[in-house]
């Protein structure tokens, strides 16, 4: 098998040799002349499109509207990322932060409350980058229930606006993980199940910032 594998690699790379690639074609649209008024407007309409929950609130009414969420859903423990802020953890809810928590445990949490890096309108897509008040890929991914604070001032139009704002923080090179909805598939019988590879419940709170 491996030298039949050669072989052909081999094939490929003298068939190729001193061929150039074409340049990538760069016409696609990298940005939008929108107000944030319209990209907020969209961003909300295109999240509860993907059957997710999206309050706009102002900041400091975070910890009101998870408690409210986590009051709901009968969740009484929740993991949070050890920087996420103060005046946005729940005062009546169990928190746990995440130093390390191993799959096992994060599976036991009944959900995580987490911010983002960046989101766009156009596709109701939060970025994730495990930086900041992201918290780590596991803890957004584990929990059958994810919170997600997006300000409004990082939701851009389009996905290449967000990906420049990526570079601009450095966090190009970071393991990236976008999300639109909460997780579902429909690859067996075209039936749809959620949290197959991810969280079954995300509820995104759009926050207006003190200006």
């Amino acid at each position: 098998m491996s030298s039949a594998r050669d072989e052909v690699l081999a094939r490929v790379g003298a068939a190729i040799a001193g061929s150039e690639s074409p340049p990538a074609a760069r016409d696609y649209r990298r940005a939008a002349a929108t107000g944030p008024e319209q990209r907020v407007e969209l961003f909300c309409a295109r999240v509860a499109d993907y059957r997710a929950e999206v309050l706009q609130i102002g900041v400091d009414a975070i910890p009101a509207a998870a408690e409210a969420i986590c009051r709901e859903l009968g969740v009484r423990r929740i993991g949070v990322p050890p920087t996420l802020l103060a005046d946005w953890r729940p005062r009546s809810l169990s928190v746990v932060e995440d130093h390390g928590l191993t799959p096992r445990y994060l599976d036991r949490l009944d959900g995580a409350l987490t911010g983002c890096t960046a989101a766009v309108a156009e596709t109701g897509t939060i970025v994730l980058t495990s930086h900041g008040h992201d918290g780590r890929r596991a803890l957004t991914l584990v929990p059958d229930l994810h919170i997600c604070v997006v300000r409004e001032a990082q939701i851009s139009m389009l996905l290449p606006e967000a990906l420049d704002r990526l570079v601009e923080q450095g966090l190009a090179a970071s393991p990236i993980t976008f999300v639109s909805g909460p997780s579902a598939t429909s690859d067996i019988e075209l039936d749809r199940v959620e949290g197959v590879h991810g969280p079954r419940r995300l509820h995104v709170l759009v926050v207006k910032e003190a200006t």
